[in-house]
């Protein structure tokens, strides 16, 4: 038997394991809040940090964040997290662009961005200088899969990756290098070998390579969100084919991350939009391409250019042998069946709003991880006069959203709308393109026939999802008439689509509601935060500190009787310290860039009217009319970016999630909760929404933050936390004992989203006085005469809007001049 020694350098490894379990259990644990852990937010020196992929590989959790437009790198990082929370940078970082991502079994390395990573942990990195580009899509091989890969860039540059040498061999070249003299730079160029701009997806399988991008390179798509845009493409190794020239974001299949299992035949999958709805794609081995349509939650995705769309996705969030797909598309999470292919499509469902802008997500210790795009530095296309001249942070950041399993389908409700139609000619008897049927209760849709004849369309369901379509339902509508088309519980079905008895111009829009998760009360979290016209609270305005000092800057003070006096200046560091500083220069360029602008919205006796930018008129809800004088009194922040290329706007005790302009702004607003808090000022820090408005006596929690002298306080969560805040309320409408005149109709007053709702109508005519009641069901669309009601003299017209009812806004028009009131609650 061999004599076992114990010798000094066992002795030291076993000290040092010792040290090192003691200094594990003597570590703090990590706070967080509300999922989010503010120390593993992420910098860079960029006007954007998103975060391109979040993937677990060898016991760790690697992150890659990008900058925007940066082909031959940036400050962004690679990042390898532990189990219990800590961060390395990893030295071999070279930033860039980069959002694709793939697990490659034969070698068994994990390809994340330009890097590639072995089972050891050992980091390898394809230079940028070998092949540029913004790294959109790792695919598998058409060819040679256990040796090679395929990698897309946003600019249509195609490469073939050796996987174990990273060598590349270029197939198509990158569209931001131009080999003129030798040498090469130009950034931000579109590419030229197919239509549309800014790639996004890419997958391989069925003997095709699947390539998608989601916008335009034209100046009219900065501006306009409804022209044509985008593309879904594929490559068979030789030529190349446009599928569909629409806006296309995700491409995978069943096998997403690994790729398909068994490539020739499994199907593929594709996800995109365009100014009607979301769309998606499947793609069977014989039958090829189909296509279907779904509501759109979000609007703030839209946008011919497609940067508002931060790479949603498809993926399988299951353990392993039970696979679970999780879907993001225009700001909601979906159920996605693995099992959707051409001939099977039931199952996809609708599971809650959204508001983060998400990069990409994966499961990792029985939680999900969500990558996110929080707060950029530059703030893009995203200015309006509304906000003021406020801007963006001093320094773009980013965090990880951690939440349970279950999250998904406990966020906002899950009402959204879509079209098949909208305002164009449609052939006689030619069916439309199937669109969601199932996962509401309350469906409704609506029906105007633009065309110079009578036409019957007729509702057809596929009840089963393998296309065994019948018959639901007809409705005549005249020329210019429109038609509300109400469904109930019982009409049951996966699909519906329509067809027109002639061929005419039309637009058919479905709205669904639901008030499943509206909040009936204030949640506990929001503890702290003060009620409007509180005589005495703690207010400050907000800034994201630049130059890597990677801290909140906060200049404090107090609200007493109505008048404001500053506390200080404050910075809130990565453990939520909050401490006050010395530093008069940074205090003033918070004191004159992010004041609260007056008069950038009007507080009037009926509602809150809005002028955009483009000089088009909305009327919003009233809420407690204390808001009215602090409004006013710019007492408090009405708008600002807390999610990248997105506005949220708080108005008169509601939020709001608020589109860019370029995606057709308040027209397609989403109100998210009400409240009655006197919130001062809100921002994003370090992937928190950070609000200012405390009680002075509201002590300290996970949520409420306190300054060392107490004379400062915020409130941290998270944007999503605002679906707790309270449900959607309001009163008001475009008239209240306004002179109106005959056939000019009132301002859009918002109807959408909201749950119980009554009107009230009456005039001071001596005259009976017609009213059309007339409905925008999407924003952009046309509108509609709902209802035509007659009144006579001292009367008042009462209607309560049955529950399935929902229309983006409304507004009213009578047929003689007169003194009239319009007047709506939302209970």
């Amino acid at each position: 038997m061999k004599k076992r020694t114990f010798s000094l350098r066992n002795f030291f490894c076993l000290a040092s394991l010792s040290l090192l379990s003691f200094y594990s259990l003597a570590q703090p644990k990590p706070r967080q809040i509300s999922g989010i852990y503010p120390h593993l937010a992420y910098y860079n020196n960029e006007g954007e940090c998103g975060t391109g992929a979040v993937v677990p590989w060898a016991g760790r959790l690697w992150v890659i964040t990008y900058g925007p437009h940066l082909p031959f790198g940036s400050s962004d990082k690679l990042y390898e997290i532990t189990t219990d929370l800590q961060k390395t940078v990893r030295p071999e970082s070279v930033g860039g662009t980069p959002a694709d991502r793939m697990i490659h079994r034969e070698s068994n390395q994990l390809f994340i961005g330009p890097y590639a990573i072995d089972a050891q942990r050992k980091v390898r990195t394809i230079p940028y200088k070998e092949a540029p580009g913004r790294y959109t899509g790792l695919a598998r091989s058409l060819t040679d899969p256990k040796e090679e890969l395929l990698l897309a860039t946003m600019e249509e540059g195609f490469y073939e990756l050796d996987v174990h040498t990273l060598k590349t061999k270029m197939l198509y070249e990158d569209a931001n290098v131009k080999h003129e003299k030798g040498d090469d730079i130009s950034t931000n160029q579109p590419g030229t070998l197919l239509p549309g701009a800014h790639g996004k997806g890419f997958y391989s399988g069925q003997g095709v390579a699947v390539y998608s991008n989601n916008g335009e390179a034209s100046p009219e798509a900065l501006k306009q969100f409804d022209i044509k845009s985008g593309a879904l493409s594929e490559w068979d190794g030789t030529d190349w084919k446009v599928v569909r020239r629409s806006q296309f974001v995700e491409v995978t299949g069943p096998g997403g991350i690994y790729g398909n299992p068994n490539p020739a035949t499994d199907p593929i999958w594709a996800t995109g939009w365009d100014h009607k709805s979301v769309l998606l794609g499947v793609r069977d081995a014989k039958q090829g391409w189909n296509f279907y349509r779904l509501p759109k939650a979000s609007h703030s995705y839209d946008g011919a250019h497609g940067w508002n769309t931060e790479w949603p996705r498809i993926r399988d969030v299951g353990t392993e042998g039970k696979p679970d797909y999780l879907m993001t598309m225009h700001g909601m999470f979906w159920k996605f069946p693995g099992t959707f292919t051409a001939k099977n499509t039931a199952g996809i469902r609708p599971r809650s709003a959204h508001l983060k802008v998400i990069g990409d997500y994966t499961r990792w210790n029985d939680h999900l991880v969500f990558g996110c795009d929080d707060s950029a530095q530059k703030e893009f296309l995203n200015t309006r006069k509304i906000k003021g001249t406020i801007g963006g942070p001093g320094q773009s950041n980013s965090n990880l959203w951690f939440t349970s399993v279950i999250k998904p389908d406990e966020l906002g409700p899950n009402t959204a709308q879509g079209a098949i139609w909208l305002s164009e000619n449609v052939e006689a008897n030619a069916p439309s393109d199937p669109f969601l049927f199932a996962g509401w209760e309350n469906r409704m849709a609506w029906v105007k026939n633009e065309g110079t004849q009578t036409a019957t369309f007729t509702f057809e369901v596929d009840t089963d999802g393998k296309g065994n379509w019948k018959e639901l339902r007809s409705v005549e509508a005249k020329p210019n008439q429109a038609v509300a088309v109400v469904f109930s519980t019982s009409d049951k079905g996966e699909w519906v689509r329509v067809k027109s008895s002639n061929s005419t111009k039309a637009t058919v829009n479905f709205n669904y509601h639901d008030a499943s998760r509206f909040a009936k009360n204030q949640d506990k979290i929001f503890d702290g935060l003060a009620s409007i016209g509180n005589n005495k609270y703690l207010g400050g305005l907000m800034y994201g500190l630049g130059d890597n000092r990677r801290a909140l800057g906060l200049l404090a003070g107090q609200f007493e009787n109505g008048k404001y006096t500053e506390n200080g200046y404050y910075e809130l560091d990565s453990a939520m310290n909050l401490v006050r500083k010395d530093d008069p220069k940074t205090a003033q360029f918070i004191r004159e860039k992010f004041a609260i602008p007056k008069n950038v919205m009007k507080v009037e006796g009926s509602s809150v009217l809005i002028v955009d930018d483009s000089g088009r008129r909305w009327r919003l809800p009233l809420g407690d009319e204390k808001f009215t004088k602090e409004t006013n009194a710019g007492n408090l922040r009405i708008a600002r970016e807390v999610a990248t290329e997105r506005d949220l706007l708080n108005a008169h005790g509601t939020f709001y999630e608020l589109p860019a302009e370029n995606a057709d702004g308040f027209a397609k607003i989403r109100p998210v909760a009400s409240h009655s808090l006197g919130i001062h000022d809100y921002a994003s820090y370090r992937g928190l929404l950070v609000m200012t408005g405390i009680d002075s006596k509201a002590s300290n929690g996970e949520h409420i933050i306190t300054s060392n002298d107490g004379k400062a306080k915020i409130w941290a969560g998270t944007i999503d936390d605002l679906w707790k805040l309270g449900k959607l309320i309001g009163h008001g409408g475009p008239w209240k004992d306004t002179q109106v005149k005959a056939g000019t109709p009132s301002d859009p007053y918002l109807i959408g989203f909201y749950d119980k709702k009554s009107l009230k109508l009456s005039h001071k005519s001596t005259q009976s006085v017609t009213f059309q009641i007339q409905v925008n069901p999407i924003g952009h669309g046309p509108w509609m005469t709902y209802k035509e009601i007659t009144i006579k003299p001292g009367e008042t017209f009462t209607y309560d809007f049955p529950k399935e009812f929902e229309a983006r806004w409304i507004r009213f028009a009578a047929d003689q001049d007169c003194a009239a009131t319009a007047w709506l609650r939302y209970e």
